[in-house]
């Protein structure tokens, strides 16, 4: 078996010419989103700080493990600020379309923001979609790969969503799933829990997060291994999967093909 997720003000008046947000309705737990919605200006500013800059590498690997080329219709799901999003972007080119769904109004709010400042021609094809991961509003097949980075451990039916994503998804694509890794590992386990009691939390503090961040140990521990999350794409219908461990055990990433 194989990010810790720069502050840009958001903005909340008109959308401009480029930038494109759609709203859909959300059925997700409102505690959660009210959380992402609180750490959304300070949100990528603790990521690098966090994990000195190593997710922006996890965060390539998961785009490169989609598979994503060339002219591709793709969805980045929990696509927060839109690290990911962004990154697909450069991949499909100008010729794709990315669409970037999250259920945070704050953290597409910044995605915007980050997108409207970005001079590259292909980050116009990203469109923001307000949404739900357990109710994806697409049609069947839309999708030739599917990214989603640091988001199935936060939904509330894990089963549901990634029922969702096999969907949306074309035959013989592949969706990658980045995110914490759950270790088997005793020692990994407990070094994981010692920085995040002894260094993610205590930073996290730094900007008023505490309590937000506090979540994070007991979200680990209530996800699944990488041999699980193997049989849930299995169980869904994908034909392959495989677990990838990376950042030294500390982070996962899941590919799937469907």
């Amino acid at each position: 078996m194989a990010s810790l997720q720069l502050y840009l003000p958001f903005s909340t008046g008109p959308s401009l010419p480029n930038f494109r947000f759609r709203r859909t309705p959300v059925r997700s737990s409102s505690e959660r989103q009210a959380l992402f919605n609180r750490i959304a200006p300070v949100y990528d500013n603790l990521n690098d700080l966090l994990s000195l800059g190593q997710h922006r590498i996890w965060k390539r690997m998961a785009v490169s493990w989609s598979g994503a080329k060339m002219g591709d219709s793709v969805l980045d799901l929990c696509c927060g600020s839109g690290d990911i999003a962004f990154l697909l972007s450069e991949k499909v080119e100008v010729n794709g379309k990315v669409i970037g769904l999250d259920f945070s109004k704050k953290q597409l709010s910044v995605a915007s923001s980050r997108q409207k400042v970005k001079s590259k021609a292909c980050y116009m094809n990203i469109e923001w979609v307000e949404g739900d991961a357990l109710d994806l509003p697409f049609s069947n097949g839309q999708f030739d790969a599917i990214t989603m980075g640091y988001g199935l451990r936060n939904v509330v039916d894990k089963h549901k969503a990634m029922q969702e994503i096999f969907r949306v998804l074309k035959a013989g694509s592949r969706v990658s799933i980045l995110d914490f890794n759950k270790s088997t590992n005793p020692v990994t386990a407990s070094f994981q829990e010692m920085m995040i009691d002894n260094v993610v939390v205590p930073v996290a503090s730094g900007f008023g997060l505490e309590e937000d961040y506090k979540y994070l140990r007991r979200s680990i521990r209530e996800f699944l291994t990488g041999q699980e999350l193997e049989k849930l794409a299995l169980d869904v219908g994908f034909s392959d999967a495989r677990y990838y461990e990376i950042g030294g055990g500390l982070m996962g990433n899941l590919v799937a093909t469907r």
